[in-house]
C-alpha cells in the first residue's frame, strides 16, 4: 500500500486551529490564496515525476513508462533538492494570509520535507535496497501481473511497460552494487530475511515463458489488438524476458545465495548496524507521528498485552474450554472446525458473506461512504507464502477498485477465526473507507489525498475493527475472539518491536513471547516477526493510532452527551485525510467546543 515517507517537525508548527476542515473559508486575501494553491499544486506534480510508481497507483497515467534508479546519487540529490526547495518556499506564507485547510497543509508539507530529508541522511535505503516484504521489486512483481494498478487495456499500455521494465533493470543493477558497498560498511540484513529472499527471485528466473510472471500480459491480450500488434509486442516482451529479465534476477539470486547469504548477520534488530538506535528512533517518529520513546512504547504493550488477557480468559470461559489462555491459543490455531474450506474460492466467499452481513449496519455508523469500487483477491502465487493480507487502494478517478488481498497458500489449512475483524480492518470501514474517501474528496488538495501516515491510516484500521459488534458482527464466541486476538496481535507488536530493535531481543525470542501471548499460527508469528526485522516501527503504528482515535471518540462522547452523533465524529476523523495524530487531535479538540 502506499509506503511513503513522513516525518516529524517542531509540534508548534502543527498544532494549529482546525475546525471543520469541509467548511474551509476563503483566504484573507485571494491572490495570496492562489499563489499558494499554485505552490500546492507544483509539489504534488513535481512529486509523482520523482516517484512515477506512486503517480500509476493513484490512476494517473502520465508516467507508466517510468523508473528512476532510486538508488542513484543523482536520483537522491534531486529529492533533497525536491523537499529543500518546497520547504523554503512553503514557509514564505504567513499563517495570518492563509485559510485553516492551507495552513494545514503548509503544516503537513514542512513535515513532509523535514522527514524526508533526515530520513536521506540515513543509509538504509541504499543498503537495504531488496528485503522479502517491503522492496520496489516485489511491487514489480504484482504490476507485472496484469492484476494491479500498471494497465494493460492498449498497446501504447504495453508499450510503456516495456520502458518501465528497461528502468526497472537499470535499478536492479545497483542493487547488487549497492548491497556489495553496505557489506563492507556493516549493513547487512539477517540470514533469516535473506533465506526468505532467494525464492523469491528464484521464481522470476522462470525459462518457460508461459510460467513466467513478466509474461502474463501477453496471455491477456485485449481482443481488440490487431494480429501485427499482438505478434510484434509478443516477440518484443518474450526477447525482453528471456534475454534481460530473466538474466538479471539470476545474477542477483546468485549473489544473494552465494555472496551475499554468507555475510547475513545473526543478530535480529536494528541497533546493531551502524547508527542503529538512531535510525529506530526516527523510526518510531515517522510511524506514530509521536515523540513517545521506545521504553514508553514497550510499556503501554506490555500493559495492553494484560488487559486483552483479562478479556479472552472471559470468552475462553463462554466456549467452555477448560485448559489455560496458552492452550486455548494452540485449540485455536488447530481446531478443525475453524478450517472448514477446501478451495481459495470458499474463503473469498466467506469475506463477500462478512460485507453483506454488515451491510445493512454501515448506515448507523457511516453517512458518507465511498463511491469507488471494493473487491476481495487472492495474493498472487509468486508473493504469497511471505505476504500478510493487505489492501490497495483503488485509483483517484475510481475507475480502478479498491482490492483487498488475502494470501492462501493452502485453503484447506486456512483457518477463520479472524476474518471479521480482518475484513473490518483492511477493507470495510477500515482502508477501503478511509483512503477512498480522502481520495474523493473535493476539498483537500491533491498531494494530501495520496499521503500516508501509518499511525492515523493503520490507526483508524484497527479501531474499525473494535466496530464489529455495532456492525452486527462477533456474534461467534470465536470471531470475538478473533478481534480480540487481532488487537492482541497489535499489543504484542508494541512489545516485539522494541524488543527487537532496542533491547536486544532476538528473533526467537520475539516468536516465542508472540506464541505465549496470541493465538496466530506459528507459521504466521514467524512471517510478521520477520516482517518487523525488516521494517523497524512500522508495527508500532496501529496500536498507538487506534487507541488515540478511541480516547478521542470517548472524549467527545463525555462531553457532548446527547449531542455527539458518532456519524459526526467519524465524519471528523476521515475528512481532514491522512495527518499526523498531533493534528488529528487538535482538529477533535476543537470541533467539540464547536459543538456545545
Amino acid at each position: 500500500m502506499f509506503k511513503k515517507i513522513v516525518t516529524i517537525v517542531l509540534f508548534c508548527l502543527l498544532i494549529i486551529g482546525c475546525k471543520d476542515e469541509a467548511k474551509q473559508e476563503n483566504s484573507s486575501d485571494n491572490s495570496v490564496g492562489a499563489e499558494f494553491n499554485e505552490l500546492l499544486e507544483n509539489y504534488y506534480e513535481e512529486g509523482l515525476k520523482l516517484n512515477p510508481l506512486t503517480a500509476t497507483a493513484t490512476g494517473d497515467n502520465r508516467y507508466n513508462d517510468l523508473f528512476p534508479n532510486t538508488l542513484s546519487e543523482a536520483y537522491r540529490d534531486s529529492l533533497k533538492n525536491y523537499y529543500s526547495s518546497y520547504k523554503a518556499e512553503v514557509e514564505k506564507f504567513k499563517d495570518s494570509e492563509l485559510s485553516e485547510t492551507e495552513q494545514m497543509s503548509k503544516a503537513i508539507i514542512i513535515w513532509e520535507a523535514d522527514t524526508n530529508l533526515k530520513t536521506l541522511k540515513f543509509r538504509n535505503s541504499e543498503f537495504f535496497p531488496i528485503d522479502q516484504m517491503w522492496s520496489v521489486n516485489l511491487n514489480m512483481g504484482q504490476l507485472a501481473s496484469g492484476m494491479s494498478s500498471q494497465p494493460f487495456k492498449t498497446v501504447a499500455d504495453y508499450e510503456n511497460w516495456g520502458k518501465r521494465v528497461e528502468g526497472y533493470l537499470e535499478w536492479m543493477s545497483s542493487v547488487e552494487e549497492k548491497m556489495r558497498e553496505g557489506m563492507k560498511e556493516g549493513y547487512v540484513l539477517p540470514k533469516s530475511l535473506i533465506v526468505k529472499i532467494i525464492p523469491q527471485l528464484a521464481a522470476m528466473t522462470e525459462k518457460d515463458l508461459d510460467k513466467h510472471l513478466f509474461y502474463t500480459p501477453v496471455k491477456n491480450f485485449p481482443e481488440d489488438f490487431s494480429a501485427e500488434d499482438k505478434t510484434r509486442l509478443k516477440e518484443e516482451y518474450s526477447k525482453m524476458i528471456q534475454e534481460k529479465v530473466i538474466p538479471a534476477y539470476q545474477k542477483l539470486h546468485d549473489f544473494v545465495k552465494n555472496e551475499y547469504l554468507p555475510k547475513g548477520r545473526t543478530s535480529s534488530g536494528i541497533a546493531d548496524i551502524p547508527n542503529g538506535e538512531e535510525f529506530y528512533k526516527h523510526q518510531i517518529k515517522l510511524y506514530t507521528t509521536t515523540d513517545m520513546t521506545a521504553e514508553e512504547i514497550h510499556q503501554l504493550g506490555l500493559d495492553e498485552v494484560a488487559r486483552i488477557s483479562s478479556e479472552m480468559e472471559k470468552v475462553k470461559e463462554q466456549i467452555g474450554f477448560k485448559g489455560d489462555l496458552k492452550s486455548f491459543f494452540n485449540d485455536v490455531r488447530n481446531n478443525n472446525k475453524l478450517m472448514p474450506y477446501k478451495t481459495p474460492e470458499e474463503i473469498i466467499a466467506n469475506f463477500n458473506a462478512i460485507h453483506e452481513k454488515m451491510k445493512p449496519q454501515l448506515k448507523k455508523l457511516f453517512d458518507l461512504t465511498p463511491k469507488t469500487p471494493f473487491e476481495v483477491r487472492r495474493t498472487e502465487a509468486f508473493r504469497e507464502n511471505s505476504a500478510s493480507a493487505e489492501y490497495n487502494p483503488g485509483s483517484l478517478d475510481g475507475t480502478r477498485p479498491g482490492i483487498f488481498y488475502v494470501p492462501i497458500p493452502d485453503a484447506a489449512t486456512y483457518n477463520v477465526y479472524s476474518d471479521e475483524s480482518l475484513f473490518l480492518h483492511e477493507a470495510i470501514p477500515g482502508h477501503h473507507y478511509q483512503i477512498s474517501l480522502t481520495q474523493e474528496s473535493e476539498v483537500l488538495p491533491k498531494f494530501r489525498k495520496t499521503l500516508w501516515y501509518s499511525g492515523y491510516g493503520e490507526g483508524w484500521a484497527l479501531y474499525s475493527e473494535s466496530l464489529g459488534k455495532e456492525l452486527g458482527l462477533y456474534t461467534d464466541p470465536y470471531q470475538y475472539f478473533g478481534t480480540l486476538g487481532a488487537e492482541m496481535h497489535r499489543a504484542v507488536r508494541l512489545v516485539v518491536d522494541t524488543g527487537l530493535h532496542s533491547k536486544g531481543w532476538t528473533r526467537e525470542q520475539a516468536i516465542q513471547y508472540s506464541l505465549d501471548n496470541e493465538a496466530e499460527s506459528e507459521a504466521g508469528i514467524t512471517s510478521e516477526i520477520e516482517r518487523y526485522m525488516a521494517n523497524p516501527g512500522q508495527a508500532l503504528s496501529y496500536k498507538i493510532g487506534q487507541l488515540k482515535i478511541m480516547e478521542l471518540r470517548e472524549k467527545a462522547k463525555k462531553e457532548l452527551g446527547d449531542k455527539f452523533d458518532i456519524r459526526q465524529y467519524h465524519n471528523q476523523v476521515l475528512e481532514t485525510g491522512c495527518v499526523p495524530l498531533a493534528l488529528l487531535e487538535n482538529k477533535i479538540n476543537n470541533w467539540i467546543e464547536g459543538s456545545k
